[in-house]
C-alpha cells in the first residue's frame, strides 16, 4: 500500500513567499480578479473594476471576444512560435501595450514603478498616464525599456507643453492623446460609493480598512498619493492654483481641466510640440480613424476607455476589422478593451490590428501580487498566444490573416 502511494504522490514542497504562494492559486485574469477584490477596500476595487452607468460597454468588450471562433488549421509545424512583432518601428516579444491607466498607487503602493519593470523586463511597451501616481522622472528612473505618455488636451496649455518638455528630456518614446474624455462618464459604482481620489477615511472606509488589513497598513506606511505626474509640473510652473501637495487639491483642480472644445485643432497644437509618434486613444469609428489616418497620426488606440465613458458605445474588437479595411496600412491599430487572455489578442491581429492594450489585468495583477503578479500575468499572455497560435497551425504574427476567424 505505501508502494502504491509513493508511486503517485508527489508532495512539493512549501513555498515560504507568501505573495507566490497566493499567486500561485491564479490560473488567468479572473483568478486575479478575484485575489485584487478579496485584498482591496471596496471601494477602491470598485474604481479599478467598474464602468459608466449599466456598464453594458464594459461587458460587450470582453464578450464579443468570446463569440468570435478560431478556424485551426492541422498538420502543419508549429514546432517554433515567434509571437514577436513590430510596434511603432521596433520590435515586441509579443502583439501587447501596457495602457495607460489612473491612480494606480490604490492597488500597491509601488504602483506604476512595480508595471514599469515588469514591462521592460517583458520587452513591451509601457504607457504612463498623466492621472499617475509615479512621476514621469521616477519611472524613467526604473524602466530601460519602451516608456509611452498619455495626456489630455487641458485649458492650461503650459502645464501640458511642461509635461511633454519632460517626457522629452525622460526618453519618453511615444505620446498618447485621449479624445474620448471632453466630459467625465458617470460611474455609478464610485457614486454609489461615495468614492473620492485619495480614498476618504470616514467610518466606512474604517471598517473596510479592518476588513483588509495588509491593504490598510500599506496605505498607512507609504508616501501619500498625490497625482505626481500633475504635481510636478505645477511646482515647476508656479501655480498657486494647485500646489501639488494634496491629491484632494489636485483632483478639483484637473477636474476643472477637462475641456468640451476639445477639437482636431488641439491635435495639430499637440503635435507641433511633440515630434515624436503619436496615437490618439479613444476612437470608436471607422469615419475618425480615416481622418486620423489623413492627418499623418502614426497610430490610433480603438478604446471606449475600457467602457468608464459612454456605455452605448461599440465594442472594441467590432471595430477592428471595418477599422483596418478602411485605414489598414496607413496607420497602426490597436485593441484597447476586454483582452483577458492570449487568443484575444491573436484574434485582434487577426482582425486587423497591430497590437492589443491591457489595463485592467494588469491592475488586478498589481493589487493580487505587485510587480510578481504583473510579472505572472505578462507570462499568462505572452503563453496564451504562443499555444493559441500552435493550435491554430501559425508559426508566426506574419502568418495571422481573417481567415483564422470562424
Amino acid at each position: 500500500m505505501l508502494e502504491s502511494l509513493k508511486s503517485v504522490v508527489d508532495l512539493k514542497p512549501f513555498e515560504r513567499d507568501r505573495t507566490a504562494r497566493r499567486l500561485s492559486k491564479a490560473a488567468n485574469v479572473d483568478d486575479l480578479r478575484k485575489i485584487a477584490k478579496r485584498r482591496l477596500p471596496a471601494g477602491v476595487f470598485d474604481y479599478i473594476d467598474g464602468a459608466a452607468e449599466d456598464e453594458s460597454a464594459m461587458a460587450r468588450n470582453v464578450s464579443r471576444f468570446g463569440d468570435r471562433t478560431l478556424v485551426p488549421r492541422v498538420l502543419r509545424d508549429v514546432s517554433n512560435i515567434d509571437a514577436s512583432t513590430d510596434i511603432l518601428g521596433a520590435s515586441a516579444p509579443m502583439p501587447l501595450i501596457i495602457a495607460p491607466t489612473g491612480f494606480p498607487r490604490i492597488a500597491h503602493p509601488d504602483g506604476e514603478l512595480a508595471t514599469a519593470r515588469s514591462a521592460a523586463e517583458a520587452g513591451i511597451p509601457f504607457s504612463l498616464s498623466t492621472m499617475g501616481t509615479r512621476s514621469i522622472e521616477e519611472v524613467a528612473e526604473v524602466c530601460p525599456g519602451r516608456k509611452w505618455f498619455q495626456v489630455y488636451v487641458w485649458r492650461d496649455r503650459e502645464l501640458t507643453k511642461d509635461m511633454l518638455a519632460r517626457c522629452k528630456e525622460n526618453g519618453f518614446e511615444a505620446l498618447y492623446i485621449t479624445v474620448d474624455t471632453a466630459v467625465l462618464g458617470r460611474r455609478e459604482r464610485d457614486v454609489r460609493r461615495g468614492m473620492s481620489l485619495p480614498p476618504k477615511l470616514g467610518l466606512d472606509t474604517f471598517i473596510d480598512g479592518a476588513l483588509r488589513p495588509g491593504w490598510t497598513l500599506d496605505f498607512l506606511r507609504n508616501d501619500p498619493i498625490v497625482f505626481s505626474n500633475v504635481a510636478v509640473s505645477t511646482e515647476r510652473l508656479g501655480n498657486s492654483t494647485a500646489d501639488g501637495t494634496s491629491a484632494v487639491s489636485l483632483a478639483d483642480y484637473i477636474n476643472s481641466q477637462f475641456d468640451p472644445r476639445l477639437s482636431w485643432d488641439d491635435v495639430a497644437w499637440i503635435r507641433e510640440q511633440w515630434d515624436g509618434p503619436v496615437i490618439l486613444k479613444g476612437v470608436q469609428s471607422v469615419a475618425d480613424a480615416k481622418l486620423a489616418a489623413a492627418e499623418g497620426i502614426e497610430a490610433i488606440a480603438l478604446s471606449n476607455h475600457g467602457g468608464r465613458q459612454l456605455d452605448s458605445s461599440p465594442a472594441i474588437i467590432d471595430l477592428v476589422a471595418p477599422v483596418a479595411d478602411a485605414v489598414g496600412g496607413e496607420i497602426e491599430i490597436y485593441c484597447d478593451g476586454g483582452v483577458r487572455r492570449g487568443s484575444d489578442i491573436v484574434k485582434a491581429v487577426a482582425l486587423g490590428a497591430t497590437a492589443a492594450m491591457i489595463g485592467r489585468p494588469h491592475l488586478y495583477a498589481l493589487a493580487a501580487g505587485g510587480k510578481q503578479g504583473v510579472d505572472q500575468v505578462l507570462e499568462f499572455f505572452l503563453d496564451g498566444v504562443e499555444q493559441t497560435m500552435a493550435l491554430s497551425g501559425v508559426g508566426s504574427i506574419g502568418e495571422i490573416d481573417r481567415s483564422l476567424i470562424g
